[in-house]
């Protein structure tokens, strides 16, 4: 009897530790130097579905993730393991913390223990000129070209960033890790049609060459100003010869990760010159015409005008105002319109900017718009130049005469009696009683009285409603399932060109899809099994087969080289599948 009570008291203990969920991280080291690598491992002890990974902030992804999965029967006893496997980079020094990643397990979410990895400076290795990882950084070189490297305030200047890497590599996945802010300038990126290689020499050597980005910058500031350097992720395919034994070897590519700067570089800016400098600058540099050009010159007292003030050239054009002009009393003037007409190529912005002012005059009589000036400095000639407009004269030929002498000499200064001329008139009455009805022992106040009895067999409803949804253990699931997949799916949408994280979100999205459906486990998501299930539910065999071909592809689409395009028609290809499964399952 003891020894069944033994026994009895043994197993029940032992199904509570099995049933205990342990979701922990590991690194293989932490401490790394810069340029060593570090291994993370996920691993959970239950099937948990839904992992999502940390963001890894301070460190490069290289590899993975690799996921893995174990499950053993030993002695009556259950044993399951599940993995994701992370090779990381450090990108920086110090200590580093790697959050922790969450996965969901039976409705619940558990998160792993934070890890912190101390990264040291980079640790010397010996140079072996046959390593991969050696002739990749020996032959991929990323240059920041600057056109002028001491310019005046607001003189433009390019920023061209080249990338050369030796002809024999095959360069993929490119991205850009860290950006320049260009603090201190104004900057505008100008777009690159096509992104090709073409033959280049860098330090007396041939390369290829790509074009990566290029940057218009206007200085805003004076005295030497740093420039951040751009830095970009790549991988490499880097040719090597493997041996075959005895005398026999073949061409081979092994992939390396690498991170490319273009280096730290800075701008000295000069001050614009204070000799010769106009009361009328604002700033304007460059080489500009200006004008200004009334719609009309002649009118009736309550109509309108506009007058256009505009610079039109090459320079900083939207880095400045244009100069305000001074109007008779007599007019009535409108905050002004304005318009940028201007184009941004690599030389420097182009085009037209314009304020229109709306004018309507009030009096008759003649009035004088007298001129004004704007004045720009003129990099040609390294001085300040001033245009001065030509005066203009205002003819109203109909309405209130003015009280003062009308003479032209005196116009812009006479005071004149100001009419509205867009006076609103209010067509209609509106009248209230004057007696008024007492709020207490209205049919308003008895309605807000027992407004919140009748509300009670309502709520009593939607609570009853409520413990028969939840009660609903296997309808939850499958609700739950579908609204992941749905969400996978948008994440899918919002992570297209960025690979590792598409075909992740694609994955989950088909298999929450599939669980809904099937009513499946993740433990029976094999191939064969979701098949056999979907068939036995009059499901197309073809739209079977493709599925099932799209679920091979984004499996194998984390690791090899993929495109937008091809990331966008395995989108659709998901999209089209799930909705055609979706009607023939239902």
């Amino acid at each position: 009897m003891n020894k069944i009570y033994y026994y009895i008291v043994f197993l029940i203990t032992s199904t509570i530790f099995a049933q205990e969920v342990k979701f922990e991280a590991k690194v293989d080291k932490t401490t790394v130097g810069l340029n060593e690598k570090v291994r993370i491992t996920f691993s959970i002890n239950q099937d948990g579905d839904n992992f999502e990974q940390p963001d890894f902030a301070g460190f490069q992804v290289v590899g993975g993730p690799f996921q893995s999965t174990n499950f053993s029967w030993i002695n009556g006893v259950k044993s399951f393991n599940r993995s994701y496997t992370y090779v990381l980079q450090p990108r920086q020094k110090g200590n580093l913390t790697i959050k922790p990643a969450a996965i969901e397990y039976d409705g619940k979410i558990y998160k792993t223990n934070a890890v912190t990895i101390k990264v040291t400076d980079a640790i010397a290795v010996p140079k072996d000129p046959n390593s991969p990882d050696y002739k990749a950084g020996e032959g991929i070189h990323l240059v920041a070209e600057v056109s002028n490297g001491n310019p005046y305030l607001n003189q433009p200047i390019t920023v061209v960033y080249k990338l050369y890497f030796d002809p024999r590599f095959t360069v993929q996945n490119v991205r850009e890790v860290e950006n320049p802010k260009y603090n201190g300038f104004w900057s505008q990126h100008i777009d690159i049609a096509k992104l090709e290689a073409v033959p280049g020499t860098y330090n007396g050597k041939d390369y290829a060459m790509v074009v990566w980005r290029k940057v218009l910058l206007y200085p805003q500031e004076t005295g030497v100003k740093p420039l951040e350097p751009l830095k970009i992720d790549l991988d490499v395919l880097v040719p090597t010869r493997k041996n075959m034994g005895g005398f026999f070897s073949v061409m081979d590519y092994e992939k390396v990760a690498k991170t490319v700067s273009a280096g730290a570089k800075s701008i000295t800016v000069k001050p614009l010159p204070e000799e010769g400098k106009p009361a009328s600058f604002t700033g304007a540099v460059g080489s500009f015409d200006f004008k200004i050009k009334p719609s009309k010159t002649e009118l009736k007292s309550g109509e309108s005008l506009d007058l256009e003030i505009s610079v039109s050239g090459n320079g900083n054009l939207k880095l400045f105002n244009l100069p305000k002009p001074e109007f008779p009393s007599a007019f009535e003037v409108f905050d002004p319109q304005h318009q940028e007409q201007v184009q941004t190529p690599l030389s420097g912005m182009t085009g037209k900017i314009s304020d229109t002012y709306t004018i309507v005059p009030q009096v008759k009589g003649k009035y004088t718009i007298k001129p004004i000036e704007f004045s720009y400095f003129d990099l040609a000639t390294k001085s300040y130049k001033t245009i001065t407009s030509e005066t203009i004269e205002i003819n109203v030929l109909q309405g209130k005469e003015t009280i003062a002498s009308s003479d032209n000499s005196s116009a812009n200064k006479q005071k004149v009696e100001k009419y509205n001329t867009f006076q609103f008139i209010k067509l209609n009455s509106e009248f209230q009683p004057i007696a008024k009805e007492d709020f207490f022992g209205s049919g308003k106040f008895y309605t807000l009285l027992f407004a919140p009895f009748l509300l009670i067999p309502i709520i009593i409803l939607a609570k009853k409603k409520k413990e028969t949804i939840d009660a609903d253990v296997v309808g939850n699931k499958i609700r739950r399932n579908t609204k992941l997949a749905k969400k996978f799916l948008s994440e899918a949408k919002k992570q297209l060109g960025n690979k590792v994280p598409f075909y992740m979100a694609m994955e989950k999205a088909m298999h929450n899809f599939l669980k809904a459906k099937l009513h499946l486990e993740t433990s029976e998501m094999s191939k064969e099994n979701i098949q056999e299930l979907l068939l036995a539910k009059n499901a197309n065999s073809e739209i079977v087969s493709e599925f099932i071909a799209l679920m091979n592809d984004c499996e194998f689409a984390r690791y090899t080289p993929s495109s937008d395009v091809a990331m966008q028609k395995d989108y659709d290809r998901a999209v089209t599948l799930i909705a055609d499964l979706e009607k023939q399952i239902a």
